[in-house]
């Protein structure tokens, strides 16, 4: 009866102890990630792109242009897609305070009928870092020869 009691309060405090350490509804443990107040700061024209019907075959472009509000440049070190189908092009070099930059994605269209929701992640040492653009569409299928 004693070992069963022990057991039974060591599972408790083991189970609170645990609980206390989760500080969100994921489950998991997180630190909030500290800011510099005077970096740089991604400000787009616009974070979202609508291709509306594309045909299936060219790749469809588009452009987000972007100006840095903030106080130190902006370094870009990485923008990728969430698949191989989107492509994204970055400014390599610092984008200064009060300049504008570009990102140029492609979207493969070939092979890839219907809608189009995609996400572009942008990696930087600017306040909003990961910045994610979002492309929309649709890709309408070639007709068949008959």
């Amino acid at each position: 009866m004693k070992k069963t009691i022990i057991t039974l309060l060591c599972l408790t405090v083991c189970g609170v102890a645990a609980h206390a350490q989760v500080s969100n509804s994921s489950g998991s443990a997180t630190i909030a990630p500290v800011t510099d107040p005077d970096a740089g700061r991604f400000e787009f024209k616009e974070d979202s792109h609508n291709f509306g019907e594309v045909p299936e075959g060219p790749l469809a472009e588009c452009d987000f242009v972007f100006k840095n509000v903030g106080k130190k440049p902006i370094v870009i070190t990485e923008a990728h897609g969430t698949c191989g189908c989107t492509s994204p092009a970055w400014p390599h070099q610092p984008i200064k305070p009060g300049d504008e930059g570009l990102i140029h994605v492609k979207y493969t269209t070939k092979g890839r009928k219907g809608e189009i929701t995609k996400e572009i992640i942008i990696t930087s040492n600017a306040q909003q870092s990961p910045m994610v653009l979002h492309i929309r569409g649709w890709v309408k299928p070639k007709l068949k020869e008959i």
